[in-house]
């Protein structure tokens, strides 16, 4: 059986969630994955009020959808950063406050807390078992992201105590998801703690291999960058918790702008690099398909939309086609198993 196929609602927040769902549905999805943000999935009420969770799952029903993750995104990447003026436009009121800096850390750390809790309740109050953990998606923030160039000269003393800050902030968090038996999902991603394969594995040594520490798989925030997209599966196969689907493309600019993006916006066409509506990048999604399976992930497959030059309802539906036509169940024999004796 093909892995269910979900739409990220992340992008369709301005929709209200039964309005999503309905066109979810109409797009060809098996499911979404609910964004913290918008009217889609409010933490503070989930956390408390296991009706509310119901009324989740009621909209969802009634749509013929399934759910297996919540995304926190916007407000896991205050817990670690150096916050500033941007931060105020993604947050909700009650974490950003009167907006200083290590006070709207604490207060994003104890939301992320109560997105665990708010995401139990919610699995929980499923009409059936999901069949799969419970996962929140999200980022976490950096101290140390502004030094990705090293100048000036940046050591590695300078660095470690960003992968320090990381582990003290986080380790409390994730201790708290442990205890609701919780996965916490780090979309790897630019701006993150880890970006790339490598400092992922710093990432996990920094918590000691916390259990409820692993990854929000998304091949386009690697490949654009020349980091080996399939080897991250292979490389953290036990941590993979839950997979967004979302292309990119690379090398198609004019060359007046790299891979740092020269301070333009999505979709000039100056661009190095842009997002791109899945089967019309250059990520390799057979190859990602065929490591998935080969490491045993049963999980969702979320398409995650962000294509500025493309209509999104015409890419969403395209989007939930392609990702079906690509996924496929391994097989259960080897191909020449029919010659034994």
């Amino acid at each position: 059986m093909a892995r269910p196929v979900t739409l990220f609602t992340g992008q369709w927040a301005d929709l209200s969630f039964d309005e999503v769902c309905r066109k979810a549905k109409s797009f060809g999805y098996d499911g979404v994955e609910l964004a913290c943000w918008g009217d889609h999935f409010e933490v503070d009420k989930a956390a408390k009020d296991k009706g509310y969770c119901k009324t989740r799952w009621d909209i969802l029903q009634s749509h013929s959808l399934r759910a297996f993750a919540i995304s926190s995104h916007l407000v896991g990447q205050a817990v670690c950063d150096l916050i500033d003026e941007r931060h105020k436009l993604i947050l909700p009121p009650d974490v950003w406050g009167n907006g200083e800096p290590e006070g709207v850390r604490k207060r994003a750390a104890q939301k992320m807390i109560d997105a665990a809790r708010a995401c139990r309740n919610f699995i929980d109050a499923a009409p059936k078992p999901t069949g799969f953990p419970a996962v929140v998606n999200g980022f976490t923030g950096s101290s140390i992201w502004h030094s990705i160039y090293a100048f000036p000269p940046t050591d590695q003393k300078y660095w470690q105590k960003g992968f320090d800050d990381f582990a003290t902030r986080w380790k409390p968090i994730l201790v708290e998801f442990d205890k609701v038996n919780v996965n916490f999902a780090l979309e790897v991603h630019p701006t993150e703690i880890a970006f790339d394969i490598a400092s992922a594995q710093r990432a996990i040594d920094a918590v000691g291999g916390h259990k409820r520490f692993g990854f929000n798989y998304d091949p386009s925030h690697l490949g654009y960058q020349g980091v080996d997209y399939v080897k991250f599966i292979r490389a953290f196969k036990d941590r993979i918790y839950h997979c967004h689907m979302k292309d990119a493309w690379w090398g198609h600019g004019d060359g007046t702008v790299g891979v740092f993006g020269g301070h333009v916006t999505f979709a000039d066409p100056r661009r190095y690099w842009d997002f791109r509506s899945l089967g019309h990048g250059d990520i390799n999604f057979e190859e990602i398909i065929v490591a998935l399976n080969d490491i045993n992930y049963q999980g969702p497959l979320s398409v995650e939309w962000e294509d500025s030059r493309m209509d999104r309802e015409h890419g969403a539906t395209e989007a939930a086609a392609f990702v079906k036509k690509i996924d496929f169940t391994p097989s259960k024999i080897a191909f020449d198993a029919q010659f034994d004796r």
